[in-house]
């Protein structure tokens, strides 16, 4: 099967270093980020959409802009990019989730994907009114989903569950098609909902042989159903390997001690099995140079020692980041989200030297925008 490839909108800001939420490195000065304003934001949708990716990720949360609101904005700065919006269930009424992507999808000629975060971090979801614990987010989410399914079948729906319950919901109509459902979580309260729930389920970037353990396991618990797997990951690609790990040392260089010392205490209180997962890559470590971090054949693990969420990136020439592209779709993944910094110039940087590569092998359907 084709690899499908989709890109990143960095809606809390953007520069030549790592930008996220537990780290903003201002030490280089103004001059290094980049707001996520609307000018830029869509300079980056415009790439991707002109390098051949079929999508964007918007993430959601505290510390980026909304989503749904974003993305919105750039529906008519392109012209056939999908829209990958981020969302949190437990914030949100089933009901008008279904509704604002059904209006999303028409209003963009059916360019909406839905990536459904059931959220990991307490203290965060507290901020947003949810108090619920980390397995009874899980348990709203399968509700929330059989509730968005059940509007979206075009008659009056009614549930009444342990978490959420609508009487009669429907809207004024059904998505046509209806959006896929992007969804992630790697805690045994979070895949059974996967199996039930997912178009695609998404992982981040623990190595290929660990990313087939998890696919193993979903497929099993979705007894039949037709679900694809996707992986979320940074990238570093260049015309030679050298230069791409010259360009990860920089990044490293430009984390100090203590920056790597206050995100790895936050992240480490992270009820997320997956952010869990994801710092047992690395384990804090930031010394001994670039390499120190290569967990795997041209996987670096560094991105996570300041950055929640994916943590790790594709790391080589162009060639090597293909083959780790093909190992990975040897696994069972065949959809991959992508990201750099900065985003503008990294998704070039793929778009004009690992794609042609994919293309070549015979893994990639070629579309010019």
């Amino acid at each position: 099967m084709s690899i499908r490839l989709h890109w990143f909108l960095p809606t809390s800001g953007d520069g030549r270093t790592i930008v996220e939420r537990f780290h903003a490195n201002r030490s280089a000065g103004p001059a290094a980020q980049r707001d996520p304003d609307l000018d830029y934001l869509a300079q980056v949708a415009r790439a991707a959409e002109r390098q051949g990716f079929e999508g964007v990720l918007t993430p959601t949360g505290t510390w980026c802009e909304d989503a749904w609101l974003t993305t919105a904005a750039l529906i008519r700065e392109t012209t056939r990019l999908k829209f990958l919006v981020a969302f949190r269930p437990g914030v949100l009424s089933p009901t008008l989730a279904a509704q604002m992507a059904g209006t999303f999808q028409r209003l963009s000629g059916g360019r909406v994907l839905l990536n459904v975060v059931t959220g990991g971090d307490a203290v965060e979801q507290r901020r947003f009114g949810d108090w619920h614990d980390h397995d009874a987010r899980y348990a709203r989410t399968d509700e929330f989903l059989t509730i968005v399914r059940g509007v979206w079948s075009g008659e009056p729906f009614t549930f009444a569950g342990e978490h959420l319950s609508v009487a009669g919901a429907t809207t004024l109509a059904a998505p046509d098609p209806v959006p896929p459902i992007y969804f992630g979580g790697s805690s045994p309260a979070a895949l059974p909902v996967a199996a039930r729930h997912a178009d695609v389920y998404l992982t981040w970037g623990e190595p290929p042989a660990q990313v087939a353990e998890k696919i193993g396991k979903v497929r099993e618990l979705a007894a039949g159903r037709d679900i694809r797997f996707g992986v979320r990951l940074h990238t570093i690609s260049r015309d030679t390997s050298a230069e791409a790990w010259a360009e990860a040392q920089k990044l490293l260089d430009a984390l100090s001690p203590e920056q790597v010392a206050k995100a790895q205490a936050q992240l480490a209180a992270s009820e997320s099995v997956g952010q869990q997962r994801m710092v047992a890559l690395h384990g804090g470590r930031s010394g001994g140079g670039v390499r120190a971090l290569e967990i795997h054949p041209h996987l670096w693990a560094g991105i996570g020692l300041v950055r929640g969420g994916a943590g790790t990136a594709l790391v080589g020439s162009h060639e090597e980041v293909a083959d780790l592209i093909e190992e990975y779709h040897a696994a069972g993944v065949t959809e991959f989200v992508l990201s750099g910094y900065p985003h503008l110039e990294e998704a070039y940087w793929f778009g004009d030297g690992v794609r042609p590569v994919l293309a070549r092998r015979g893994l990639l359907k070629e579309f010019v925008a």
